[in-house]
């Protein structure tokens, strides 16, 4: 993110990725927009993927170094794991994962990092306490904001 791409950008960029890598190509993909203005997430999946696409109904976009190919219909509404139970599915399955990887990290740096949420205070607590520790330091990300107010008020401590 340092080099000012959001994190928007970096799910969109890595789901072009993915669906670029498939080898059946589907009819139809469903996202969970992280942005509220849905047709903006779909459309940089679309800018960043190789493939044909149509996005919430929109015109297709194109990459025109691939030609004339069957768009795929991309539906990019935000929250839809509430409207679509594949996504709702999916959902469930990335939260698992991700509480799998939390307690891997946990059992690599040797205490418990909460949740990994910035509203966690267990989480802020553990990166207070552990703010040098190496083995933490490599899963931050030092563009938090979280990041930013814990460094901050660290240095109000020294003055």
């Amino acid at each position: 993110m340092a080099g000012g791409v959001s994190l928007n950008g970096l799910e969109a960029l890595n789901f072009a990725r993915l669906i670029d890598a498939l080898q059946v190509v589907p009819k139809k993909i469903y996202l969970d927009s992280p942005d509220v203005v849905e047709d903006k997430f779909g459309i940089r999946v679309c800018l960043f993927s190789k493939r044909t696409m149509t996005v919430n109904k929109t015109s297709s976009l194109s990459n025109p170094i691939i030609g004339a190919q069957e768009a795929i219909k991309l539906i990019s509404e935000h929250k839809s794991d509430i409207k679509y139970p594949v996504v709702s599915g999916a959902s469930i399955i990335a939260k698992v994962v991700r509480d799998d990887e939390i307690d891997r990290i946990a059992e690599e740096v040797g205490f418990d990092v909460g949740t990994g949420y910035p509203s966690d205070s267990k989480t802020i607590n553990a990166i207070k306490k552990n703010l040098d520790d190496k083995k933490l330091g490599v899963y931050l990300r030092n563009m938090w904001k979280t990041m930013e107010i814990i460094r901050q008020r660290r240095m109000d401590d020294f003055i």
